[in-house]
């Protein structure tokens, strides 16, 4: 049976608030300084900030893909090395985000790996330079996305850079700079809002409330997914967001896939359908369930910071140019 480590990795304090930059600029940054798009010659590195992954990975396709695409992907040795259940120790971790983000011939990072890890790093001092950069991940990377998003850095994606080419092509064409389709979910609360994306994974996002790390979500559109977590744990998460009052100011609520153990649930319990929209649809704001964005296929990216709207009535939820 799959467990809910097996499955991600499958797919502060004060003083350190005060090291980082306000975080409401992080729903005021402008698309101004946005990282330039990707172009035939842009340079791409791989970075493991998680939980080890098994040394005999074949990233031969994804280096392949690059190159179609005219990019330089770089492996370092050390996406497979090896210190207990993470790939390296966190300042060796943290070394090599520091690498990849002061390079200035890197021109985007993909957050290779899962499980667990980003958070640490962030805890051991990894700290984001003054430049924007393309950056690519979920799960347990979900982390340092929003930590480069409450930072005011815009170049976060929340997405995958394997399985099919539907949604490799929509990563394509975001890091490119060009349009892509409206995503089609299920309307659950009408109504239509724009607001910046912070998209995330539930379970990582609730153990970054109350950190530095944590983007100010005032006016955003929050998409929410997770893998492996019984209803009653979402519903235990998001009571805790309730609580903090971090949902009371949203322009709109979104909810990618949510996957869990079927025994997990008994005779008479909430579903994970019901738990959603009784801790999510009373907030007044649009509400959308079931996007393709998660755990599982497809895990369809969206760019943390950019302007979007919802619509709650039609289930869409797409990108402002």
């Amino acid at each position: 049976m799959w467990n809910r480590r097996s499955l991600l990795i499958s797919g502060a304090t004060a003083a350190m608030a005060a090291l980082l930059p306000d975080r409401r600029r992080a729903v005021q940054a402008s698309g101004a300084n946005r990282p330039a798009p990707l172009r035939r010659g842009s340079r791409l590195r791989a970075v493991n900030p998680g939980t080890w992954m098994d040394p005999e990975m074949d990233f031969s396709p994804l280096i392949e893909r690059c190159a179609a695409e005219g990019w330089v992907l770089e492996i370092p040795d050390t996406v497979r090395r090896q210190w207990r259940y993470f790939s390296g120790t966190d300042q060796q971790r943290v070394a090599e985000l520091n690498a990849a983000w002061n390079d200035p011939s890197v021109d985007g990072v993909l957050y290779v790996g899962g499980g667990w890890g980003g958070a640490r790093v962030l805890e051991a001092g990894f700290r984001f330079p003054g430049r924007a950069l393309w950056t690519v991940g979920f799960s347990d990377s979900s982390s340092l996305l929003l930590a480069q998003w409450a930072a005011g850095l815009p170049g976060a994606i929340h997405g995958s850079s394997g399985g099919p080419e539907e949604r490799w092509q929509r990563t394509v064409a975001l890091l490119s700079g060009h349009p892509v389709a409206p995503l089609q979910g299920v309307g659950r609360r009408p109504g239509q809002a724009k607001g910046p994306l912070v998209v995330t994974n539930l379970t990582v996002a609730t153990h970054l409330i109350g950190t530095p790390w944590m983007p100010d979500l005032r006016g955003a559109i929050l998409v929410l997914e997770d893998v492996g977590e019984a209803p009653y744990r979402v519903d235990r998460m998001l009571t805790q967001w309730r609580s903090a009052g971090l949902l009371q100011q949203l322009s709109g609520v979104a909810c990618g896939r949510f996957s869990w153990e079927k025994d997990d649930i008994l005779p008479g319990d909430f579903t994970m359908e019901e738990i959603l929209e009784e801790r999510l649809g009373d907030l007044g704001v649009p509400l959308i369930v079931d996007l393709p964005v998660g755990h599982g296929l497809p895990n369809m990216a969206l760019p943390l910071g950019a302007e979007a709207r919802i619509d709650g009535r039609t289930g869409h939820l797409s990108l402002i140019p």
